[in-house]
């Protein structure tokens, strides 16, 4: 075939003048050329990947932003570069790149790099197509109505019925669900505005995601019509307080539309009741929505999807498989209960795109529902994983990044010089903790150590990036000073990591 031939020339090209500008397809003759400036491009990309698994190489070559600016010319100039310039530059990006797939990278609640994932994402740039017609997306379109479909089942949704769309992460997810809950409640709003509708409020935990408030604001309800309700010990809402805010609210002539419950939450790692959330909810005629985007993976496992429980009672859920399945950035789906009303709520009729007279089935013309126009294709890597692991697999691989987080927990929480912010195991995989130095541990005067406490985490944080051996997120809390919060997501980390992670801690804490 044509791929072996040109495999065949690749030699002969390399010591020849390919690396010239403009060689490139679409140029005549340019289909050897751009053999071999592809498979350079790959070369230096796997040679990256191998790299990102091994232990011995650094999570990051940090530099100050100021240093990274002079060591590199990243100006955009008139004239071309040459191939050559080219392949030095997605050298000079993957050696300041942080290694997000190395096994000692925490950071962050999106984290690895899965292979199948990985090679879904390069066919998806390859076909480069919009999400918004079937006509120009036939195979992705099908591919996110099939994945959708299983998702509402796996939530508990009759035959998987109702509705969603994948979106450009959790917070753009969130939003949508306002958005509905609103329409719902006052269709009006799509055409006459706010000035239509009477003042709504919001209603989510303390401990819940900021895009909840930033979504409030993009749609014009207002970050003070988002009431935040207490959270226990735990970071769990407490439903007795919601019931007695909407009430509040009520009697102010408020009219409540919404709430969002959270299903692992960004820094505490805990799962709001659902249950007893969806009881009010039902009781005083409000949307419910699960903001997943954290937790909601935890329903593909037989041993944590309990902590999720009443989440079939929601109007709809956020769900991020670029978390804790490990699925290469972006993917965030929202699960909408209702059939149709996604559609009614967002479609403008714009007749260059969807034509009313065409030859298929125009409910597979998914573009109308969605706020964007141009919608990336974020499907192919969730389902390609999906058949190459199937729902076993991503079980496994979840239950192992929890079982990573009971072990971390037992190994601190007796240990000397560590405190636990909360306590019990973790709801998640979030661990939070603080690490006391020798020199603060034995502090009488409480102020004092909680003084000294709160610079310790962002110190060792620097350390561990200006040496490059490990990274992990730390804030305050409420009234709680910077402590780590430690969150295993990425399927490459082992126990070995872990003990890792806490001896570096403790050498690179010890002088403070």
């Amino acid at each position: 075939g044509i791929g072996s031939k040109l495999c065949g020339m690749l030699g002969k090209e390399r010591g020849r003048g390919w690396r010239r500008r403009g060689n490139l397809l679409p140029a005549t003759d340019g289909d050897t050329k751009t053999m071999t400036f592809l498979q350079e491009v790959v070369d230096i990309l796997l040679a990256y990947i191998v790299e990102s698994f091994d232990r011995e190489t650094k999570v990051i070559d940090f530099h100050y932003p100021n240093e990274l600016l002079q060591m590199n010319n990243w100006e955009l100039q008139d004239e071309p570069a040459t191939l050559d310039d080219i392949l030095i530059s997605c050298r000079a990006t993957l050696k300041y790149a942080i290694k997000t797939a190395h096994p000692r990278y925490f950071n962050q609640l999106s984290t690895g790099l899965d292979m199948v994932g990985l090679a879904a994402d390069w066919l998806t740039s390859t076909a480069n197509t919009n999400m918004f017609t079937y006509e120009v997306a036939p195979v992705f379109v099908l591919l996110e109505y099939v994945t959708l479909k299983k998702m509402r089942e796996i939530i508990g949704w009759t035959d998987g019925r109702g509705d969603g769309i994948f979106s450009p992460g959790g917070a753009i997810s969130n939003m949508y669900a306002m958005l509905l809950a609103r329409f719902k409640m006052f269709p009006e709003v799509k055409e006459k505005g706010m000035s239509s509708v009477p003042r709504l409020v919001a209603f989510t935990s303390e401990h819940s995601h900021f895009s909840i408030k930033k979504g409030a604001a993009a749609l014009g309800i207002g970050t003070e019509s988002v009431i935040c309700i207490k959270a226990d010990e735990s970071g769990k809402l407490i439903p007795a307080d919601l019931e007695r805010r909407i009430l509040e609210a009520k009697q102010k002539g408020f009219v409540p539309f919404f709430v969002s419950a959270t299903a692992g939450t960004t820094v505490y790692g805990a799962f709001d009741p659902l249950i007893a959330i969806s009881d009010i909810c039902k009781k005083y005629n409000i949307w419910m929505h699960v903001d997943g985007a954290w937790g909601g993976s935890l329903l593909m496992s037989r041993r944590h999807r309990w902590k999720l429980d009443g989440v079939e009672r929601a109007n709809s859920v956020t769900w991020n498989p670029h978390k804790m399945m490990s699925v290469p950035l972006q993917c965030s789906a929202l699960l909408v209960r209702e059939e149709g009303l996604m559609q009614n709520c967002n479609q403008m009729h714009a007749c260059y795109l969807f034509q009313q007279d065409k030859h298929y089935d125009l409910s597979y013309d998914t573009g109308d529902k969605a706020l964007q126009c141009g919608r990336h294709v974020d499907i192919f890597k969730l389902w390609l994983m999906w058949r190459a692991k199937g729902t076993i697999g991503f079980e496994a691989q979840i239950d192992k990044c929890l079982e990573l987080s009971e072990y971390l927990y037992n190994k601190i929480k007796d240990r000397e010089g560590y405190e636990m912010v909360f306590d019990g195991k973790p709801q998640h995989t979030n661990v939070c903790f603080w690490y006391l130095p020798p020199g603060i541990r034995y502090m009488e005067d409480k102020e004092e150590r909680k003084k000294h406490l709160h610079k310790v985490a962002p110190v060792i944080k620097a350390r561990m990036m200006e040496y490059g051996t490990t990274m992990v997120s730390y804030q305050p809390q409420g009234d709680k000073v910077n402590f780590f919060r430690m969150v295993i997501s990425n399927p490459a980390a082992t126990f070995e990591d872990i003990d890792f992670l806490i001896e570096e801690i403790e050498r690179l804490g010890q002088d403070l």
